[in-house]
């Protein structure tokens, strides 16, 4: 679709931030798609980026695109978070601010919307706030079908942002148990029914929940609505991105990063989760095993912050203010508890200051190494220097240790640009949940994770991981992360899954159905809360892995004489297509998988599934698909064996149970893992049906799909 793209608005916008090539393009897509596709509120569109990449930005000027092009409102939803909601409200009055100035655009928090908006303010663009929350959602209801009726029938935009936050959530009513939406989905669902001409899009960096929905079939039959979305656009990662490549990669390699993983120990975490004193005894907490990680984190928080602020000073640059981020546990007696252990770490350091200059000068130098050996800094200042620096520090208290957690108010929590505030040169924050997702923290060059559940969500910790982000590289020299190695690994292979699940976009791999990886051999990441897909029918794949129907009975014998010669037509015409073959046994052959799946099609065609039992057809061709291309040039082609003449009984031996096993493991499924390395095998194995052996007396394929052998496990909803 052409759009206007040099309009007042996006123009307003551009000439403040400069967009290059690919954002403008990701936000004509988006506007484009939002235009063309039909978005409903169970088929929204989805803007998917990677954590704090851009998604904010990307997605205003899609707002100023879609004003210049025929949108009147635009209805943002953020996160049930007050500092979020300021957070994205200052961002919108910052973007906007030129066209506010010249009475194009207001813009409101639906809180704060006024009772007596006139026709002359009502004919501009609008831009409405709203949390995802209950009073919000019954604000904003009011606002758009009781008190200002004209905006639901004009040209709307609404954005979901963190749209895997209570936008698509199940919970089980144990009374009754039913499963019903949260009442907050249901209020926006509401809203969203009611503008039927509104356009839908999500913002999200972990869509797990999303995508892994089930089809509206399923969902429709139990009353309920999907929400998989319409079209999926990429936010571009920017230059200064610094990502899981930065931490679990590069830290491979002879590279800075290779310096900035500390580990802790389970032991450390322990003792931060609950105050125990006896294990916390002021006197030994500079020289306790226990407190390691905590004790070298804030020292290198401090001379880390110190040299940074030289080498400004050296630049000629005005000096900054840094971050450090401690987030372990929720609870506000545990943030209690370790404000009063840093506090205690920062007493006894200052102690130490004063009373054996030489052991605390051991201290900083030991840290001062450790930097100057992950850096390639242009300048890197002297020992002399940095140790001055940090006891000033001390003596002037430039060091602010502040628990951040929802019993504070947000405008404390804030400055102007709705970004947590940096009140002190170094800010040492403590906290939990109000720490993670969507909110900005700037720079930020230390951080202390320990949340470590038996299970982790991926979509969750993903969301914690606020060291991700625009970050100088000069920073990141004197960066340190610290964790246990189990949260580590574990956020290591969230990473490469998460990777993965973008690089199936920008392949083009992911076409009709998205995949996740998952599960390998430690089995303790799951993408996302289980409540949230409670009624999606998500499938682990792994290597080896079989699918196939059970439960079914053919369709009568007059009908399946005319559909067996068909299908036994298409399969041998499949040797046409061969581009690999058995010389000695024609049955092996490896063809395209778009010449397979409408045999497979003809084949579930003639089997009926009993009550209780079903295969559908879409879901595992959808499968197989997928599968074939996952080989190293991406070919999108499997491997077939078919067999004749085979007499399976319909049931097992207890003639109670429906027979599972159609396969001959001695030799089509040996052969499939001898073939099917790196392609999925098809089998099609041709069964007499005979009545004896209860089926109607007429021949058909039982089909068998066995996923390669070299397969990384995967999730996958098709």
């Amino acid at each position: 679709m052409t759009l206007k793209m040099n309009g007042d608005y996006f123009n307003a916008l551009n000439n403040r931030n400069q967009y290059n090539q690919q954002e403008i393009q990701a936000m004509h897509d988006t506007v484009s798609n939002l235009m063309t596709i039909s978005t409903t509120e169970h088929k929204p569109g989805i803007l998917l980026g990677r954590i704090q990449s851009g998604k904010t930005r990307s997605f205003m000027g899609s707002i100023a695109l879609g004003f210049d092009n025929g949108f009147e409102v635009v209805i943002i939803l953020t996160k049930n978070s007050n500092a979020l909601a300021r957070q994205t409200y200052e961002r919108l009055r910052q973007e906007f601010e030129v066209l506010m100035a010249d009475d194009q655009v207001i813009a409101y928090d639906i809180m704060q919307l006024p009772q007596d908006l006139r026709q002359f303010e009502l004919k501009k663009r609008i831009v409405i706030v709203a949390k995802k929350e209950k009073k919000n959602v019954e604000r904003l209801t009011h606002a758009l079908f009781n008190q200002y009726p004209s905006l639901a029938n004009k040209q709307m935009m609404i954005i979901d942002d963190e749209a895997d936050y209570a936008s698509v959530v199940y919970e089980k009513d144990r009374d009754k148990n039913l499963t019903e939406l949260k009442v907050i989905a249901t209020q926006l669902d509401d809203i969203k029914r009611r503008v039927p001409t509104a356009a839908y899009l999500q913002v999200t960096a972990t869509p797990y929940s999303l995508y892994l929905q089930p089809d509206s079939e399923t969902l429709h039959a139990r009353g309920y609505q999907p929400k998989r979305p319409a079209f999926t656009v990429l936010v571009p990662t920017f230059d200064a991105y610094v990502g899981g490549k930065f931490y679990f990669e590069q830290s491979k390699l002879n590279h800075p990063a290779s310096y900035v993983y500390q580990p802790i120990t389970d032991t450390e975490l322990e003792i931060l989760r609950k105050e125990d004193k006896r294990r916390a005894k002021p006197d030994y907490l500079l020289t306790s095993k226990n407190f390691i990680g905590l004790r070298a984190a804030l020292i290198n928080f401090i001379v880390g912050g110190n040299i940074r602020n030289l080498q400004q000073q050296h630049a000629g640059e005005r000096l900054k203010k840094y971050a450090f981020i401690m987030h372990t546990i929720t609870t506000k007696k545990a943030h209690m508890w370790q404000y009063e252990l840093v506090q205690m770490i920062e007493q006894r350091l200052k102690i130490l200051l004063q009373t054996d200059e030489s052991a605390f000068q051991q201290l900083i130098k030991s840290s001062y190494t450790q930097f100057k050996q992950s850096t390639k800094a242009h300048y890197f200042p002297g020992i002399d220097d940095v140790y001055e620096a940090v006891k000033a520090t001390f003596e002037e208290e430039t060091l602010l240790i502040t628990i951040v957690n929802s019993e504070q108010d947000v405008n404390q929590l804030l400055n102007h640009a709705g970004e947590l505030n940096l009140r002190a040169p170094l800010n040492f924050f403590i906290g939990g949940q109000i720490l993670d997702r969507g909110i900005t923290i700037g720079n930020l060059i230390g951080f202390y994770y320990g949340r470590d559940p038996k299970k982790f969500q991926q979509d969750t910790v993903l969301q914690h991981s606020r060291m991700y982000g625009a970050r100088p590289q000069e920073d990141l020299y004197v960066t340190r992360f610290y964790t246990t190695p189990r949260i580590y690994d574990v956020m290591e292979r969230m990473h490469a899954f998460d990777e993965d699940l973008r690089y199936a976009f920008e392949t083009g791999r992911n076409e009709g159905e998205v995949i996740f990886m998952m599960h390998d051999a430690h089995k303790d990441i799951v993408p996302c809360n289980p409540n949230k897909l409670l009624l999606s029918k998500v499938m682990t794949v792994k290597g080896k892995k079989r699918f196939l129907p059970v439960g079914f009975q053919t369709k009568r014998k007059t009908e399946m004489t005319s559909r067996m010669k068909q299908i036994d037509q298409q399969i041998e015409s499949l040797r046409r297509y061969a581009i690999q073959q058995n010389a000695n046994d024609n049955r092996h052959i490896l063809v395209p998988v778009v010449r397979v799946i409408p045999i497979l099609e003809e084949i579930m065609a003639t089997l009926v599934m009993e009550e209780g039992y079903e295969w559908q057809i879409e879901t595992y061709t959808s499968l197989l698909n997928y599968l074939s291309r996952l080989s190293a040039n991406h070919t999108g082609y499997v491997w077939v064996i078919t067999r004749d003449n085979r007499n399976i009984s319909r049931y097992r031996q207890d003639g109670i149970r429906f027979a599972d096993r159609p396969d001959n493991g001695q030799d089509e499924l040996k052969q499939s893992y001898q073939y099917g390395t790196t392609h999925p095998t098809v089998m099609l194995l041709r069964q007499n049906g005979d009545i004896a052996q209860g089926w109607r007396g007429a021949p058909f394929y039982w089909p068998v799909i066995v996923a390669q052998t070299k397969l990384t496990t995967i999730v996958f909803e098709g």
